[in-house]
């Protein structure tokens, strides 16, 4: 008989790292392992769904839209806050009752503060998409200093508490595994390549091109990488950096104009074709601050593109073997990121070899290896 399987997350409209990986998963346990999949969502019940979800994945949202509260003053927010807690603890019992699912597996949102006390039956499984360091960060700058750091202990010491009921907490990467030290269910399961392009859609590493791809937000660093690249462009002018994201990048369009860097670096919008934007380049960088894993290094790695990273928690230095396929430099450190950028534009062989080495060890983050570990622990929790 067939798993019956619930998620519970947010929305499924905004273009993001955690959506576009659950619809994945989702879609993969419906049409390939034939479960009886439902997603349960609290936002935005009349926007489409960004990333495509298979007919066979049922969902149900609750429309409950914590997320208009963010604007409001403190005071309303709390009131805001509340009175949806309470209807969603309310709402959520009732429907998971109803479904008795076998496994509920929670995204680590405001479910995470109730769910174990839920009488369903199903097996409680935790899954987080960000790393311990940059989880839960109260930093409210409207409160005092000590006021915030008081918050944070205890909204931190509340979520172990849940956690540790939990059948099995699921982390993105080793790294983020071994910080988790309070805990004995903690297990890692990677995120899923969502593409493996064919021989006739791999980089050849021989345009004077870099990419880098994500929003244009604090956490990517695209602050970091333009002051990077200005030290590249000195030593290799013939070289063009282009960015890929959403977002508003106005801030940092000022940065490469001030920099003198508007031959040399794009600031372009989102791509419909991220492997032929790939397979344009030679080089690729990611400059973030942190990540929960950095699926664009695989993403890039799989089209053949050797990376050039930051080892910022938590992500690239379980993805790259650094000096094999890709090269990590020290985090937050721009004279050495541009530093490995030009080895790898300076050294074809090296670049090319990398390359090539990047799309071997990049397939054991293969959909079906990483599927199949998901469905051994679904198998082992239910057992």
């Amino acid at each position: 008989m067939a798993k019956k399987i619930v998620y519970l997350i947010p929305g499924l409209h905004f273009p993001s790292g955690m959506e576009r990986v659950l619809t994945l998963k989702a879609n993969y346990l419906a049409d390939e392992f034939g479960y009886d999949v439902t997603v349960i969502l609290t936002e935005e019940k009349d926007k489409p769904f960004y990333y495509p979800l298979s007919p066979k994945v049922k969902t149900i949202n609750f429309d409950l839209n914590f997320d208009r509260m963010y604007g409001l003053p403190l005071h309303r927010r709390l009131v805001y806050y509340r009175k949806r807690l309470r209807k969603f603890k309310k709402m959520l019992t009732s429907t998971l009752c109803e479904l008795k699912p076998d496994i509920t597996v929670s995204l680590l949102r405001r479910d995470i503060n109730f769910l174990n006390t839920v009488p369903d039956g199903s097996v409680k499984i935790g899954e987080i998409h960000f790393n311990r360091s940059n989880y839960r960060d109260f930093n409210n700058r409207m409160l005092p200093g000590f006021v915030r750091d008081a918050v944070k202990k205890y909204w931190n010491a509340q979520l172990i508490r849940e956690l540790k009921k939990l059948k099995k907490f699921v982390v993105l990467t080793r790294e983020d595994e071994a910080l988790w030290t309070e805990l004995d269910n903690v297990t890692t399961i990677h995120n899923p390549l969502p593409f493996y392009p064919g021989p006739d859609r791999v980089s050849p590493c021989t345009a004077k091109q870099a990419i880098a791809v994500g929003r244009y937000t604090w956490q990517k660093g695209f602050d970091l990488l333009i002051e990077a690249w200005k030290r590249v462009a000195v030593r290799h002018p013939d070289w063009t950096l282009r960015i890929y994201g959403g977002g508003d990048p106005t801030i940092y369009a000022r940065m490469v104009e001030e920099a003198g860097l508007r031959r040399t670096c794009r600031l372009e919008g989102v791509t419909d074709d991220v492997v032929g934007r790939f397979c344009e380049s030679s080089v690729f960088v990611l400059s973030s601050r942190f990540e929960g894993f950095g699926l664009v290094v695989a993403e890039a790695m799989a089209c053949g593109v050797p990376p050039v990273a930051f080892a910022c928690p938590c992500g690239p230095k379980d993805i790259i073997r650094d000096g094999e396929d890709g090269l990590l430099a020290k985090n937050g450190d721009v004279e050495d990121l541009a530093e490995k950028i030009c080895l790898l534009i300076e050294r074809d062989e090296l670049r090319k070899r990398m390359g090539s080495r990047a799309r071997e060890h990049v397939r054991r983050f293969d959909i079906d290896t990483i599927m199949q570990q998901w469905r051994q622990l679904f198998d082992e929790v239910t057992s």
